[in-house]
């Protein structure tokens, strides 16, 4: 399973980079490579057309809406409804209420775009314990601890596992959801001391190592840095707790299941 970070900045896009968003792309028996998306943020539309043509995908999860992790789809939307080559309606596996949040972002009353006749998206609701295939893909979603509904994932394909955080606090569903992962994508949006009088919000790079730790991933991939924080500060935390394989995301950032290593 090879993972491509799209965007990594957390809370909003930042000076070098998109909000949330990453690629998994997965071949399966007959050769065909399938693509989904976890979460697509603030400003990350742009970057994956770089990476990908968007109308190669099979699937969007959104792990919950906060603008940071969703907006995004409107663009994506505009791309899917009056595409030329007339797509068929993609799966958008989020929290319930994100149909009714972009209609309120496009200033329309219902889910079909001025001047076409079908839905560009098929909305699907997720909840705790759900279990979603998609071609080689499977996903796990466990509900989370941040301060609106929200969701991690396992995603298992090729023989790897995959994990992420989403947005969330410490909590036992994270640990069920990433034991054992060979890659560990994990918020750390927050520091230790700075952020102490936030509580259910946000990890700290401590607390991501902490639970890698705690479940055995062989390597971690920590996310969500905002742009007014230091990642090496981030780092240092993790490092002190977290004795495997520790990479900063950053756009573009490849990582394979299978090897666990970065590549350029």
């Amino acid at each position: 399973m090879r993972l491509t970070v799209v965007g990594c900045c957390g809370s909003f896009a930042g000076p070098t980079g998109a909000a949330s968003s990453y690629l998994l792309e997965q071949e399966d028996e007959d050769g065909r490579t399938w693509r989904i998306l976890l979460d697509l943020g603030s400003g990350a539309f742009g970057p994956l057309q770089a990476h990908i043509d968007p109308a190669t995908l099979d699937a969007v999860v959104i792990s919950h809406l906060h603008p940071d992790h969703f907006l995004d789809l409107t663009g994506l939307e505009v791309f899917w409804a009056y595409n030329s080559r007339d797509l068929p309606r993609l799966p958008i596996f989020a929290p319930e209420g994100l149909a009714h949040r972009l209609r309120a972002v496009l200033g329309r009353e219902g889910d079909v775009p001025d001047g076409v006749t079908c839905l560009p998206f098929d909305h699907r609701p997720i909840r705790d314990g759900q279990e979603i295939e998609i071609g080689p893909f499977r996903i796990e979603i466990g509900a989370v601890r941040h301060t609106v509904e929200s969701f991690g994932m396992r995603v298992t394909a090729g023989g790897g596992v995959l994990a992420y955080s989403g947005d969330t606090d410490t909590c036992d569903r994270l640990l069920d959801l990433a034991r054992g992962a060979d890659v560990f994508l994990c918020e750390a949006g927050y520091i230790e001391g700075r952020d102490d009088r936030f509580s259910g919000v946000h990890l700290t790079g401590r607390r991501a190592g902490e639970a890698a730790a705690a479940v055995g991933a062989r390597s971690l991939v920590l996310t969500h840095i905002a742009p007014w924080t230091d990642p090496e500060v981030t780092l240092a935390e993790t490092r002190a707790v977290f004795d495997g394989q520790i990479t900063m995301a950053r756009p573009a950032l490849v990582v394979e299941t299978e090897s666990v290593r970065a590549l350029p």
